[in-house]
């Protein structure tokens, strides 16, 4: 008797447990979906009707397990950092910076290599964060910079403000840098990763600059581009909403807003709000070509080229009132547009491979893989924006540029005092 009633909660219990089982597949199944799609239009170009086409199910279907599409994004988002932070926390749990570091990269070339083999569910591209509603975006966002600041603490205790900017740039830097790899590690066969994630480690422990080098750049003569004053303003202003407060953020009404003119003078001057925001990429792209072009100019070895460059865009990211702008819009761009804007770009970081390989050769570069760092000198450039506030605080323009360079031309490790 005691056996059947045993049995009988049992059954009940597993019958109670299935809907609940298939809830959570299904719900897994609609995440799936949404994360592929945030990955190819952003969280802009995310709907219910393309979601529901994915999986097999109507739009008011989806509303039963996400009632709104910023919901949907937002859990997505939440999935991804839930996975890099127990990546975090693991490489965290190692006893010294150097092999923190080292085992981050080595769980996240893992985590990549499963991706590409279809192993693992891809991560959310979490440069459109930003695109959130702020309703749903506070939590999303204080959840990335918790995974930022434990990424900070591998480097150790900090003491004083310069500390903190330092250790704060080398925690940009790394972050940066891994999640930069959906950009051009598909174009490594998988069998290669192993060896990229070494010479990536080998960049971070080393830097670019061969022992004893200082760093001493030198001033460019950058040439600037010829564009009508007011279009300017509209650019100059539109990246650093942009960067500030990502594509919803920086609407028309906050550009016109912060210029003090109206909205027809905008729509006088640029089509649409898109059409400005491709022209601040390619304006992006056209100054750090520029400025690899007036290095070219100069006397001296490649590696002061190199470091002449890096000082140039560093100032205008971390000091000029015009930056470049992030990767963070790059989602909301057409995906033909956007192939283009990222052909560019990886035209910009083959040139930096190609001054790196002739600064290797003479003897002005120590020995790296030109390509990876190319790459890696991207995402750095990418990425110093985050530290503007911070190196204007710093009342040092040239101490700022450099403690943000010395993490790739020192390296993350190097603790040499920077004046």
């Amino acid at each position: 008797m005691a056996m059947t009633e045993r049995r009988a909660r049992t059954d009940t219990s597993d019958k109670a447990a299935r809907p609940a089982a298939r809830f959570e597949r299904k719900r897994q199944t609609i995440l799936d979906a949404a994360t592929v799609l945030i990955n190819r239009n952003g969280v802009k170009g995310l709907t219910f009707v393309e979601v529901g086409e994915m999986v097999g199910l109507s739009t008011t279907s989806i509303t039963y397990y996400f009632r709104l599409k910023e919901q949907l994004a937002s859990a997505a988002f939440e999935q991804t950092l839930g996975r890099i932070e127990a990546i975090v926390r693991e490489a965290g749990a190692a006893p010294t910076p150097v092999e923190r570091v080292s085992r981050y990269l080595e769980l996240y070339i893992d985590a990549h290599r499963r991706i590409c083999r279809r192993e693992e569910r891809p991560f959310a591209d979490l440069s459109d964060i930003r695109a959130l509603d702020s309703d749903v975006r506070q939590d999303v966002s204080e959840h990335y910079t918790r995974i930022f600041r434990q990424i900070r603490d591998f480097f150790g205790p900090i003491r004083t403000e310069v500390e903190r900017t330092r250790n704060t740039a080398r925690a940009l830097v790394l972050a940066e840098c891994v999640y930069w790899f959906p950009l051009w590690l598909g174009k490594y066969a998988i069998q290669d990763f192993d060896r990229i994630g070494q010479r990536v480690r080998d960049i971070f422990l080393y830097g670019l600059a061969p022992a004893g080098a200082l760093w001493r750049p030198r001033p460019l003569a950058v040439e600037r581009r010829d564009i009508d004053s007011a279009r300017v303003n509209f650019l100059r202003t539109a990246t650093r909403l942009v960067n500030d407060l990502g594509y919803r953020g920086a609407s028309v009404e906050r550009i016109v807003a912060e210029l003090n003119v109206t909205k027809g003078s905008f729509y006088h001057h640029l089509d649409a709000k898109d059409d400005l925001i491709l022209e601040c990429f390619r304006i992006s792209l056209d100054r750090i070509q520029n400025a690899q072009a007036a290095a070219a100019a100069l006397d001296g070895s490649h590696g002061e080229r190199l470091t002449s460059i890096l000082a140039a865009l560093l100032e205008i990211q971390l000091i000029g009132d015009w930056p470049l702008q992030r990767t963070t819009a790059l989602r909301t761009l057409p995906p033909e547009v956007r192939a283009d804007v990222v052909a560019r770009s990886d035209q910009v970081a083959l040139h930096f491979a190609g001054l790196i390989a002739d600064g290797i050769a003479n003897g002005s570069v120590r020995p790296v893989d030109p390509g990876i760092a190319g790459q890696m000198i991207m995402s750095s450039l990418n990425a110093a924006y985050e530290l503007h506030r911070r190196a204007t605080a710093l009342g040092n323009p040239e101490q700022a540029v450099a403690l943000y360079a010395s993490t790739l031309f020192h390296g993350l490790f190097d603790d040499q005092p920077i004046d």
